[in-house]
């Protein structure tokens, strides 16, 4: 059986939901990157009895790493380091080197908030005291250094316990200096190599998903050595499949099957995501957005990666119709005769942002995402899209898109992406 791991998300605010887990989900990926078999992801309160529970449940899963997140400030409520050293059975000690690295620490973002010295208002004394409790660690545990001020600890075992701070801008780069140790190399010994693939498809319904992998399972000569994941991710089908490297054949029949099926479905392969198809389509090309129902979100995803500013000049959020025709030129008798969610205003706010912006490529959205506005004729959740190139390439459509005010303005932009890839794409 290959090394198991269990997760302790720590704190009162995710687990009443006030904040969203991120840390979770992080470190499960992360652990089955590894090929270590993650058996569960625990959320409680910073109550130390009920962080010592999930431990104790843990470990008695026969887990052989436990990860935990959150309460390592310095504040009465953060008490998983002291938890967790009480059950592995060390006392807590302080560790006088790791204190003054965290007073440095502290020094330095005085002086970057303004606080020059202690003579000022702020008493560096009374901040290192009230930080000492960060320094405290378990007799023996493998020290992290801080990414914040809170640093990390190891804690050689069965099962081995690595302890990270809450805020995912200081647990993930962390975590891969846990993972570096002695001890949590030796408690994962037992894991199992896998390797990882991504399947991207888009404009296929679970269900014909779910048929072709039925016939997969009857047609594929050692189809169960695949463990195959499939999620529906802002309107496209995510296929993840962990296998071991002597089923990389089994694996390769799936990916042709799927190709076979559904050649217009599957945009890619190599799990790169339909952002990444298009940034790279326009290298070399400027493109310019006119949204409405979307208001602004396809631009925002067209920014999202760095470099973007090279190929995206600009972008108009037109809501309301007197903003389309001045901003866009759209004409006013286009609007009179088809109403702003019509396939010929979307095509008229796209050649108005390629004039604009005087750019190659453009792409328009216009809609109704509701929860009102809604007609038998165009009902809540349709969407007029058009994308236009300068060189005369036009492409437009309509689409009923299911779900909330918030599902329709997100699954829009997936659309916008995969017409703007399409019409970008070389034959």
């Amino acid at each position: 059986m290959s090394a198991r791991a269990g997760i302790v998300v720590t704190g009162t605010e995710v687990l009443t939901g006030r904040v969203q887990d991120r840390n979770g989900p992080f470190l499960a990926d992360q652990l089955l990157d590894l090929g270590v078999e993650l058996a569960h992801v625990t959320i409680c309160g910073d109550r130390p009895a009920d962080i010592a529970a999930q431990l104790r449940f843990l470990a008695g899963e026969g887990v052989n790493l436990i990860v935990t997140s959150g309460g390592l400030g310095p504040t009465a409520d953060d008490m998983t380091v002291a938890t967790v050293a009480e059950f592995c059975g060390r006392d807590l000690i302080l560790d006088t080197a790791l204190e003054e690295r965290i007073a440095d620490i502290l020094r330095r973002l005085m002086r970057a908030r303004g606080v020059a010295s202690a003579s000022q208002d702020v008493d560096f004394d009374a901040v290192l005291a009230a930080n000492r409790k960060q320094a405290m660690v378990p007799a023996g545990a493998e020290i992290l250094d801080p990414v914040g001020t809170a640093p990390g600890v190891v804690v050689p075992g069965s099962p081995t316990v690595v302890v990270l701070p809450g805020p995912p801008r200081e647990l993930q780069p962390m975590w891969s200096r846990a993972v570096a140790t002695a001890a949590v190399q030796e408690a994962i010994a037992g894991r199992t190599r896998y390797r990882q693939e991504t399947v991207r498809m888009f404009g296929l319904p679970e269900s014909g998903l779910a048929e072709t992998l039925r016939e997969g399972e009857l047609r594929i000569d050692g189809f169960d050595r695949l463990e195959i994941t499939t999620c529906l991710r802002r309107g496209e089908l995510e296929i993840v499949t962990r296998y071991e490297p002597d089923a990389a054949d089994v694996y390769a029949e799936l990916v042709d099957l799927l190709r076979s099926h559904h050649p217009r479905e599957v945009f890619s392969t190599d799990g790169s995501l339909v952002d990444d198809q298009v940034a790279a389509l326009l290298a070399g090309r400027t493109i310019a957005t006119a949204e409405s129902c979307t208001a602004g979100m396809v631009a925002a995803r067209l920014t999202d990666r760095a470099g973007s500013s090279a190929y995206v000049a600009g972008g108009v959020v037109s809501y309301s119709n007197q903003a389309k025709i001045d901003l866009l030129g759209v004409d006013p008798a286009l609007l009179d005769a088809h109403g702003a969610v019509s396939e010929p205003v979307a095509e008229a706010m796209a050649a108005g942002a390629l004039a604009r912006f005087g750019a190659d490529t453009a792409v328009a959205t216009t809609g109704i995402a509701g929860p009102g506005g809604g007609s038998p004729e165009k009902p809540v959740g349709t969407v007029c899209f058009s994308v236009r190139l300068a060189d005369g390439t036009s492409v437009t459509r309509t689409l009923l898109l299911p779900g909330d005010r918030s599902d329709v303005r997100e699954r829009s932009t997936t659309v916008a992406m995969h017409l703007l890839r399409g019409a970008l794409r070389p034959e």
